[in-house]
């Protein structure tokens, strides 16, 4: 039984499929709360009628094109008697939302990157913060003014009940109060980015910070206390009724609960970012995390969930992983570390964190004052790369994976062997000839391929002279391993995908030419031209040339219906790299570059054929190999960027090293260059990407990007930094395998410290 004000799982209320960002307590329904995620939606959620524990999604709101960051309530008014509720994304827009329709009853347009922070005021006043460095104040669907001062990201706003008063907390590491439009004071003390304000009266507020601290402050300039007890960055707060007590959530996976100044109770979550929580009217804490997860903690035992609920939630935090080289586990000592006996002894405080030996594992304890006992919070790894190089011996070969594959029920079942530095769609392709399968289960087969090897980097690293992209000796072994010497970036020169099989990519299309539609269907001359032309573009000594013509028939085939057209992409993506090739389908006449572009970019919707979408980033990709393409690329750039960014959670590894080298070339393109938004646009891809991707090498490209904006250019590392790069990036680190991962991952931290 719990003890009295101590807090428990209430209920998990699963619904969104991605990281959930915001959190605020509505108005209406009673009891009712709005969520908001990276999956692109927001979502009301009611308190089911008793007896029944939970929530139930009341209303799902789509409207924004990319993730949304951040939820505030707009208290009701006589036209709006239920409020509204407003929503800020990665989309730069702010969608103001109704309870009767999905859609935004009116967006808000003018900030020029993520709007990452909101909050309401007297009047229908509105306020936001964004990664522009900007706070904006919107009334009556207008923003009547920009609070410009902060040198980097606004990560919070808050308007306080004064009115007229206005704050705003930085990745510049200062919280300043605003009043009509002009900046009053500034408050400085924080050592790190301010992630989150929160109100306590007219007089005072809190803050927290990704150094780990939460501050409080009278709204004349003073600290009056700062509370340590989080042991990584803190992302929110929420206050309780009597504006004294109050709730934290962060980066080292926990909730806490501080009364009277002190931190009382540690939850912690079975997911590695706790990113907000909202104090419910009834007293209860809803917190969402990185795991896509709302959970509702309560002290009041009826409320709380059912002994095996409660089981179930200990049981799944006691499954999780966690690296030391986190932080998530304090000052604890890993070395001489005690045996199970130890936690016979009881803990002195809520939240108290203990290792033991268990064996050859160690396993994390924390100390639940409520239950007076030890509750395993995890086991502890060595680090984030647990994977090995065994390979499966298949007909005298080594293969990463040997899959065995059933197409036909009831016929005999076949293998498939695959390493994961093969193409999966030519490996499916030679696994349907080989076998001769329909063509038709191209699709079904490469998919089973990418789903069952998602994640995975086995095989030895790459020889240490050899260039990081092109595995092609270009480097010295004794610079390689040194990270203090640079050899990955800045890369200025264009990273391309070369690799080829012209005879494989002809079989394919004229496979695929004998059932398409009629109007469709080439003629053998036609056939004879694109392959002319391929031979051409693959053999840097051919002595013919593309011709005006085969460019033309290039161009025209390529606009073949999407469930055929991936091996004239592929034609396509080998062609750009010609200087002919480019020259005609980038520049020439302006409009033939445009419309290069857009068809490019009709074939990357999120909802397409991953096929067409990989050979369409690659083609993108080539087409930095010359200045008309480069040329294109940069005037297209922001619509480009933007397309390849609604790939990032689309589960693909190839698709992944394609937009991780699109991010590259244009950071490449843009360095030394003075546009800054450009920049911010590649830096805040490259964040996106990095929340999704898993393998190595897209990892590796994306640090690359990052290293080679941020380099020798301050504007550039303050904006990485206020966008929370080092922390996104700092896991990678201590990657060795492959060892370019880690030693890049070093040089890119070394640049923004």
């Amino acid at each position: 039984m719990a003890s009295p004000n101590s807090y428990k799982l209430s209920c998990s209320i699963p619904g969104h499929e991605m990281d959930v960002r915001g959190l605020a307590a509505a108005f209406f329904p009673d009891g009712a709360f709005t969520s908001v995620s990276r999956d692109r939606t927001g979502r009301v959620w009611v308190p089911n009628s008793s007896p029944d524990r939970g929530f139930t999604e009341m209303h799902c709101m789509t409207g924004h094109e990319n993730f949304v960051s951040c939820v505030c309530i707009i208290a009701p008014s006589d036209t709006y008697p239920r409020g509204l509720i407003a929503t800020g994304g990665n989309d730069h827009n702010i969608c103001v939302f109704t309870l009767d329709q999905p859609q935004p009853l009116f967006t808000l347009k003018g900030h020029k990157n993520t709007v990452c922070a909101l909050s309401s005021g007297k009047f229908g006043t509105l306020l936001s913060g964004s990664w522009d460095t900007t706070a904006k104040v919107w009334l009556n669907e207008k923003c009547m003014m920009t609070l410009q001062g902060h040198t980097a990201a606004v990560w919070a706003v808050v308007i306080l009940p004064e009115q007229g008063l206005m704050l705003s907390g930085s990745a510049d590491k200062t919280i300043k109060l605003w009043k009509a439009g002009r900046c009053e004071k500034t408050f400085t003390g924080h050592e790190d980015c301010v992630r989150g304000l929160a109100v306590v009266s007219d007089l005072e507020f809190f803050s927290c910070s990704n150094d780990a601290t939460i501050r409080r402050w009278l709204v004349t300039g003073e600290c009056v206390q700062v509370y340590y007890s989080h042991t990584n960055y803190i992302y929110s707060l929420a206050v309780f009724p009597n504006g004294q007590d109050f709730v934290s959530t962060g980066e080292d996976r926990t909730l806490r609960i501080w009364k009277q100044g002190d931190c009382q109770q540690t939850i912690r979550l079975p997911a590695q970012s706790v990113w907000c929580c909202c104090i419910l009217p009834n007293g209860d804490i809803a917190v969402g995390a990185s795991d896509g997860l709302i959970r509702v903690f309560t002290e009041v035992e009826d409320r709380m969930a059912s002994p095996q609920d409660l089981q179930a939630f200990e049981d799944e935090l006691s499954k999780t992983t966690i690296d030391p080289k986190t932080g998530d586990l304090g000052d604890i000592k890993m070395e001489d570390l005690p045996g199970r006996e130890h936690l016979e002894e009881p803990g002195n405080r809520d939240g108290q964190t203990r290792l033991i030996k268990e064996g050859q594992n160690v396993e994390a304890y924390q100390w639940s004052v409520a239950d007076s006992r030890w509750m395993k919070i995890g086991d502890v790894v060595g680090g984030s790369n647990q994977q090995t190089s065994k390979k499966v011996n298949y007909e005298g070969k080594e293969y990463d994976f040997v899959f065995t594959i059933d197409i036909n029920e009831g016929g005999p079942s076949m293998k498939l062997p695959y390493n994961v530095t093969d193409d999966p769609w030519l490996t499916a392709h030679n696994f349907l000839e080989k076998n001769e399968l329909s063509p038709m289960f191209l699709d079904q087969v490469a998919n089973f391929i990418i789903e069952n090897t998602k994640g995975h980097t086995l095989g030895a690293a790459a020889p240490s002279a050899a260039d990081p992209f092109t595995g092609r000796g270009a480097y010295s072994s004794a610079a390689s391993r040194q990270t203090s010497t640079n050899i990955y970036f800045p890369k200025t020169d264009g990273v391309t995908f070369e690799q080829a099989n012209a005879t494989q990519i002809m079989a394919k299309l004229k496979e695929l030419n004998g059932g398409a539609p009629g109007e469709y269907r080439l003629s053998e001359e036609v056939l004879e031209s694109l392959e002319k032309l391929l031979v051409s573009v693959c053999n840097p000594c051919a002595s013919e040339q593309p011709t005006t013509e085969q460019i033309s028939l290039l161009w025209k085939t390529s606009h073949w219906p999407e469930d055929i057209v991936f091996p004239v992409l592929d034609i396509l993506r080998l062609a750009v790299r010609h200087p002919q090739v480019n020259d005609s389908l980038c520049g020439g006449d302006t409009d033939d570059g445009v419309a290069l572009c857009n068809h490019l970019l009709s074939l990357m919707k999120p909802q397409g054929r991953p096929a067409n979408q990989m050979l369409a980033l690659r083609t993108l990709c080539n087409c930095f190999s010359g200045w008309r393409g480069r040329a294109l690329l940069l005037a297209q750039r922001e619509a480009v960027l933007s397309h390849a960014a609604d790939l990032c959670s689309v589960c693909n590894k190839n698709i992944h090293i394609a937009l991780a080298t699109l991010v590259l070339n244009y950071a490449g393109s843009l360095h030394g260059q003075p546009d800054l938004e450009a920049k911010a646009q590649c830096l805040s891809v490259a964040s996106a990407a990095l929340e999704s991707v898993q393998d190595k090498e897209a990892v590796f490209r994306l640090l690359v990007a990052l290293g080679t904006t941020v380099a020798s250019d301050q504007t550039a590392q303050d904006l990485a930094k206020s966008l929370g790069v080092m922390s996104q990036i700092a896991k990678y680190t201590s990657v060795t395998d492959p060892a370019k991962v880690g030693e890049c991952c070093q040089l890119v931290l070394k640049e923004l410290q």
